[in-house]
């Protein structure tokens, strides 16, 4: 056999990519017991992909696993009330319902119910539990967020649409007007307002 031909086939690369067929797959195992010069190519072929993938590699926000948790139906981060963080995109909505459930009426309760959080020169968060939709409107100075606990709604935003559910965050952008239409018998979210 020559073994430098067989090496230089490109079945080394397909069987350490795990793209080789059952034949070619056996074929090989049987060739790297047989011989060395195989067994030390393909290692140095495994290694060096391996290399080339913690390169290559993006790491996730690491925020992301909240999102993650949350979609898996589990409350991690414990959300502390006399401490909050800011919501984002990586919030997990279940932390949060998890921290303001004993605040949310029972029903049944009024159209609007509403309930400050959190108040300071930067930042303010406030649960909101609704059952009215949100008229257009527009923000010159202040920040406004939305993110989603409970229920479903679209967001109409300058010319876009969104459809936000449980989980769901969106930055509105300052002079964008914009407007709430709730789609579910009520809403739970926290609005959040950032000061310039």
């Amino acid at each position: 056999m020559d073994i430098q031909s067989y090496i230089n086939s490109g079945n080394l690369e397909l069987y350490a990519l795990g793209l080789a067929d059952a034949n070619l797959t056996e074929e090989i195992c049987a060739l790297r017991l047989a011989y060395p010069e195989i067994n030390q190519e393909l290692e140095e072929i495994e290694l060096t992909t391996e290399k080339l993938a913690k390169h290559q590699a993006i790491a996730p926000n690491p925020l992301l696993k909240n999102r993650i948790m949350a979609a898996l139906d589990v409350a991690q981060e414990a959300i502390n009330l006399d401490n909050l963080p800011p919501t984002g995109k990586y919030s997990n909505y279940k932390s949060w319902l998890k921290a303001v459930e004993h605040l949310i009426p029972t029903q049944p309760f009024d159209d609007f119910f509403a309930h400050v959080l959190q108040q300071n020169e930067k930042i303010a968060q406030t649960l909101v539990v609704t059952k009215l939709n949100v008229p257009d409107e527009i923000h010159e100075e202040v920040e406004e967020s939305f993110f989603i606990l409970k229920g479903t709604c679209t967001c109409t935003v300058g010319r876009e649409i969104f459809t936000l559910n449980a989980g769901d965050y969106l930055d509105i952008p300052l002079h964008t007007n914009h407007d709430i239409c709730i789609n579910s018998p009520y809403l739970i979210a926290i609005l959040q307002h950032k000061f310039a």
